[in-house]
């Protein structure tokens, strides 16, 4: 109740009526009641008013609003206000009158929150600088307490560089602007970083202005990615690229420098609006080539260190920042050019030899290969012609395979000198790769570095015992091991060497055509010991047995005296003696070890 109220007496009061306990209520009692009423003022439930602070302690704060009785609320919902007082004047929402214990409900946070949607649209609206209190860290970035609401501060607004460390901006109160309002879902977006870059912005157009290539400027790194570290100019940002950092070969920017390191740079180039500025720091070091040996030449030996890989090749630095090309050809004598990572890793320390050092270009070329002795120098020595050795298969072709004898010594073995008996249409039908196989050396080109090997002549050329077992007429067994359009091919047994038929030397005696892998006699109707050529005939046999038996009949039929001088024909055919066959077995042992 008022001072006023409590001193002034009720004119016209009527006593007596008090004393009697009269309960009727006379005209001076309603005003009286309305006067009381007016003095407590018109309050309604869910209205916003304002309050003076009577009392606080540290569970609650007392405030009056001129209602029939002092409204409580929790002091934590005046956190975001540190320094309230007695006697300060605060909005409050009347939650309930009256509850049941008498007690008027208010909350300040609920008034705050009524008109915080105005206040926080008005500086959305007039762009108004605005404090709020942070309250906590959340996924992505902090939540601020403004005017009551919580507002969300993404990371990447809170400062114009990265923040590592959230945690040392909680419970700040700082300066902010609402950048974004959803009224449907009631969020608020706020940035202090827009804050920072209105005062960066004159400064940055200041920085612009005055940037010119090749300028040396100290700058903060800001960020490091992997292919390059982006430079604070001051409110500027620029790009060192990887390949700008170091002379020498750098596989991570981490390796060269550290986040918030200074360091001077120096302007390489940006674009017509200055947005995109390219710096570099090597520039400001001396080049690796300036420092190198003035007495390094072509020949010398130098150490390095293999520093990346490519098929072609090995680059390997031999002083800080100079490097030199090992080019895989350069890495062994041998003509079979392989990938360098056969020979070599990154990582490895290699001695080579310098072929070519072009300093103007700044280009070397190295070679390890040359560290070894050439092995066709004294091909002559240790390879003359005739001479025997062990190879390895390495390729083949249409014409013949390929074999090593040594690292950087190759030979061809020509197909025809595979075997001296067996037609070989292929060496993939005689041999495989990677296979041993003995060789003789037949003709030496040094120039060229190429060696013409055989295999046959490992042993005696048959040729020279068949001519003498395989004569035109003789008849010997066979196998039909190959069946072609223009005839077979016949095995003749037991000595390995092969024979052909046509198709019309083929016919048996019953007037059937011989099949594959069927054994019959053969006649030789052909020797060519050049050509190393037999010509065979099964039906031969047969038709010259017929013809000598017709022409014994035609004799019979003649006169005694005209048979008497008539010259006896020679029907004898002829074979194979004891003799030959003991040679042959001799020499067909020799050539099955051979093979």
């Amino acid at each position: 109740m008022s001072e006023e109220l409590k001193n002034s007496p009720i004119a016209d009061f009527d006593w007596d009526a008090f004393e009697k306990g009269d309960s009727k209520r006379d005209k001076s009692y309603e005003e009286l009641e309305k006067t009381y009423d007016k003095s407590l003022g018109n309050f309604k439930d869910k209205d916003v008013t304002e309050g003076t602070v009577i009392s606080i302690n540290k569970r609650e704060v007392v405030v009056n609003i001129g209602a029939k009785s002092d409204g409580i609320i929790p002091f934590n919902e005046f956190r975001y206000n540190p320094d309230l007082k007695v006697g300060d004047t605060v909005e409050v929402f009347i939650e309930n009158q009256e509850d049941r214990k008498g007690q008027l409900i208010l909350s300040h946070r609920k008034a705050r929150m009524a008109k915080s949607w105005d206040r926080v649209n008005e500086a959305l609206e007039k762009d108004e600088v605005i404090k709020g209190y942070v309250k906590c860290r959340t996924k992505g970035g902090m939540i601020v307490d403004v005017f009551g609401i919580e507002a969300f501060l993404p990371g990447s607004q809170i400062d114009v560089k990265p923040i590592r460390d959230y945690d040392v901006f909680v419970g700040k109160t700082m300066e902010f602007k609402v950048v974004k309002i959803n009224q449907d879902y009631k969020n608020v977006v706020v940035s202090h970083k827009a804050l920072i870059e209105a005062e960066l912005e004159q400064q940055k157009k200041e920085i612009i202005s005055k940037l010119e290539k090749g300028q040396v400027l100290e700058g903060t790194v800001k960020n490091i990615t992997s292919y390059g570290v982006f430079i604070d100019l001051g409110g500027v940002d620029g790009l060192i690229h990887i390949t700008d950092l170091s002379w020498g070969r750098v596989n991570n920017p981490a390796d060269v420098v550290e986040p918030d390191q200074k360091l001077n740079v120096v302007i390489l180039d940006f674009d017509d609006e200055k947005k995109r500025i390219a710096l570099g720091l090597k520039q400001l070091m001396p080049h690796p080539w300036e420092q190198l040996d003035p007495n390094l030449k072509v020949g010398d030996r130098v150490t390095g260190k293999v520093v990346v890989m490519y098929d072609y090749g090995a680059f390997v630095e031999v002083a800080p920042g100079v490097e030199g090309l090992i080019h895989v050809s350069e890495m062994s004598w041998s003509q079979h050019l392989r990938s360098a990572q056969d020979f070599m890793k990154v990582g490895d320390v290699v001695e080579a030899q310098i072929l070519a050092l072009d300093r103007e270009e700044r280009k070397m070329s190295l070679g390890i290969k040359q560290l070894k002795e050439d092995p066709w120098e004294n091909i002559e020595t240790k390879y003359p012609v005739g001479s025997h050795h062990n190879a390895k298969v390495r390729n083949f072709t249409n014409f013949g395979v390929f074999v090593e004898l040594e690292e950087g010594v190759d030979g061809l073995i020509h197909i025809s000198d595979l075997s001296w008996t067996k037609k070989v249409k292929h060496p993939s039908e005689f041999t495989q790769i990677g296979a041993p196989i003995e060789v003789v050396v037949l003709e030496i080109d040094k120039d060229n570095r190429r060696l013409s090997l055989g295999h046959k002549q490992l042993e005696q050329n048959p040729w020279d015992v068949f001519e003498t077992v395989f004569t035109v007429g003789s008849i010997h067994d066979g196998v039909i091991t190959e069946m072609l359009d223009k005839g077979a091919v016949i095995n003749l047994q037991p000595y390995g060497v092969e024979g052909f038929a046509t198709p019309k030397h083929l016919v048996k005696e019953d007037g059937t055509q011989a099949k594959q892998d069927e054994k019959l006699q053969f006649k030789v109707i052909e020797f060519n010991k050049d050509a190393k050529r037999i010509i065979l005939s099964h039906s031969r046999i047969f038709e010259d047995e017929q013809k000598g038996e017709a022409r014994k009949a035609r004799r019979a039929e003649r006169k005694p005296a005209e048979r008497a001088e008539e010259p006896v024909a020679s029907t004898t055919v002829e074979k194979t003696t004891l003799g030959d066959i003991s040679a042959l077995a001799a020499l067909k042992e020799k050539l099955e070890k051979g093979e």
